[in-house]
């Protein structure tokens, strides 16, 4: 993959529908009040030049995830020409990952009327219902510097090295499944401390599937319903220093943790329908807007933050929102 830098831009904002986020309301338990004085909002990234040279807004479309790169810097995802961006944490542009070719298909809601409680509640439209790089929808960095970007729509998750070449998939393009080697509408990979690797399948499915660090297949939890180990909708995930597993079940408006092998430790109710998570440097978690211990317990609120698609926290504690309605938030951790 060619990594190119972008010339200035003549762009203005543009909002869309959320069709792959109904339902999505990033609420806390009503008990809990915790200042959002330990962090502070900033106005990021600094705004392109027109070429008349005036400042304006950057057309990011659906801001669907943002991760930190091996140098420090911000990898914003999202739904729109050149889907992955690389800013440096003042805001500038460094450059743009050209090449990664994302699918135009569209996570869609189905109707209410048509809910069944064996089959999703999501399906994906194609062709011209879709939009450019709607399949984005979540970037991480694992601990050894490589790039994982999810394609929703086209099944898969593609590894990229440093210089944004493609290492490894995981899932077959185009097509979708629930075996040892398809997804259903992927959303998320995280990276346990021994290399191994969990993803969230999905929009379509109910499971998470945990890989060994070269992709071979271990094991697999998870099925339709609300109960312990089920889900709804498996949307995030990510895993502390100890090996546990954390996944937002959003439909089912709760955050499910479980040991390195899927067994069923407890779960955080009344979060609301979180979507984004993020481990932070000192050993919390970003849920949504709300930060929390590793028991749960609401240890600071995001000022302002509406529920988020996805985040990132950098080295000095700051975090970062994705956002649907085409923005990227920081809050700088006083």
């Amino acid at each position: 993959m060619r990594c190119s830098h972008i010339g200035l831009l003549v762009i203005s904002l543009v909002v869309l529908g959320i069709s792959d986020d109904v339902g999505a309301q990033d609420r806390t338990n009503s008990s809990a009040s915790p200042s959002g004085s330990q962090y502070k909002f900033v106005e990021w990234p600094a705004p392109p030049k027109s070429a008349a040279g005036f400042s304006a807004p950057w057309n990011f479309i659906q801001v669907s995830s943002v991760a930190i790169s091996p140098r420090g810097n911000v990898l914003v995802l999202h739904r729109g020409a050149h889907p992955l961006l690389e800013f440096d944490t003042s805001g500038a542009l460094i450059k743009s990952w050209d090449g990664l070719t994302i699918s135009e298909g569209k996570v869609a809601a189905i109707p209410k009327a048509n809910w069944a409680p064996d089959r999703s509640r999501y399906s994906a439209v194609y062709g011209p219902a879709g939009c450019t790089a709607c399949g984005a929808h979540s970037v991480r960095v694992d601990p050894q510097g490589n790039i994982w970007v999810v394609d929703a729509t086209s099944h898969v998750i593609y590894k990229l090295n440093g210089e944004g070449k493609e290492i490894m998939r995981l899932g077959t393009k185009g097509t979708s499944g629930a075996s040892r080697t398809t997804f259903n509408l992927p959303t998320d990979v995280a990276f346990a401390p021994n290399g191994d690797l969990y993803v969230t399948d999905g929009y379509g499915g109910a499971r998470v599937v945990k890989f060994s660090r070269d992709g071979k297949y271990l094991t697999e939890w998870g099925k339709r319903g609300a109960g312990p180990g089920e889900f709804e909708l498996p949307h995030n995930v990510v895993v502390d220093s100890k090996g546990l597993v954390y996944v937002t079940d959003r439909e089912n408006q709760r955050i499910q943790i479980f040991d390195a092998n899927g067994k069923f430790l407890r779960e955080w109710t009344g979060t609301g329908g979180v979507s984004g998570l993020a481990m932070t440097g000192d050993g919390r978690i970003v849920t949504g807007s709300v930060v929390r211990d590793l028991n749960g317990t609401v240890v600071a609120k995001l000022p302002d933050a509406p529920a988020a698609h996805g985040a990132a926290v950098d080295a000095a504690g700051n975090i970062y929102l994705a956002q649907l309605t085409g923005i990227v938030q920081k809050f700088v951790k006083q």
